[in-house]
């Protein structure tokens, strides 16, 4: 069985993240999202609201599920059984990032290989950073957002941006 982990913040998952699952999903027998949990990075939603948003997001597909960790991914992709990680990369900076990490990880854990999905073209300029930027001031985050979660996000979002002014 290929099982793979895709790894990430999701602060708040995005459309371009969607896409990645989509994709990653008819590769994989089994695939882990895996919420990561960084004690130094501020974020917008908790984890538990992380967690929360991606199990309404894919609750129609059939192999994939949702987990959160606070430990190295590494540790936790064996833990998982899982021997591949899936990464996004939108841009050559996003490349050289994910390159490193993926040598930093198979030091750590030699079973473990990374794939890297370039985004679909029309996902290149998502990101959650831009997400809550739009959302700071008051902007549509139709289509950055999944449907799903997009009424939620929008209120969480638009208030905290509120709060900044």
């Amino acid at each position: 069985m290929r099982i793979a982990i895709y790894p990430g913040s999701f602060d708040p998952v995005n459309t371009g993240h969607l896409d990645v699952i989509r994709r990653a999903a008819r590769i994989f027998d089994k695939l882990y999202v895996a919420v990561m949990v960084n004690v130094d990075k501020k974020t917008a939603f908790s984890c538990e609201e992380r967690v929360e948003m991606l199990r309404k997001v894919v609750s129609g597909f059939e192999n994939v599920e949702v987990v959160s960790d606070d430990g190295l991914l590494a540790g936790f992709a064996a833990k998982l059984g899982a021997g591949t990680i899936v990464k996004g990369i939108r841009n050559s900076g996003d490349f050289e990032t994910e390159h490193q990490m993926a040598i930093i990880n198979s030091s750590l854990n030699r079973e473990l290989d990374t794939v890297l999905l370039p985004a679909d073209s029309r996902y290149m300029h998502v990101s959650s950073t831009a997400v809550r930027a739009v959302a700071a001031v008051g902007g549509d985050l139709t289509g950055l957002v999944p449907d799903e979660i997009l009424p939620e996000v929008k209120e969480k979002l638009y208030r905290q941006g509120q709060n900044k002014k």
